[in-house]
């Protein structure tokens, strides 16, 4: 990953509470991996920063904002363990799982960076 990657650009132009928070979670992110690929994907003309997305031997998860939510997708969610609950969207879904985040609302630092390991060794374990 580069000193500032294309995620750093896309936080940049969201001053707002929810930039805030996904550069909380992108940091809770790399704690949890070290080794994470962070990049921006999806750029489309509604969208035009893209859609900040971790990777490690496949997507670990997505970072979307909406103007009321953070929404952070785990691409094999539905398959993860998740004890304390940090799901809360896209619970009906065969494969994906999200966590949506509202305007003062917080997650839990270490269930989070619990379910990213999960996602990891998931990745691994398909890879294997």
């Amino acid at each position: 990953m580069t000193e500032e990657s294309a995620s750093d650009l896309k936080l940049r132009g969201i001053g707002d509470w929810r930039g805030a928070m996904l550069d909380r979670i992108r940091r809770l992110i790399r704690e949890a991996d070290p080794d994470v690929v962070e990049e921006v994907k999806w750029r489309k003309p509604s969208n035009p920063g893209g859609v900040p997305t971790w990777t490690h031997s496949g997507i670990l998860c997505t970072g979307e904002t909406y103007k009321d939510k953070v929404k952070l997708t785990f691409a094999q969610g539905a398959s993860l363990d998740d004890p304390t609950k940090l799901f809360n969207s896209s619970l009906d879904g065969g494969t994906r799982r999200a966590i949506d985040i509202r305007e003062g609302e917080d997650v839990d630092a270490e269930a989070f960076k619990a379910l990213i390991r999960e996602a990891l060794a998931s990745n691994v374990g398909r890879r294997g």
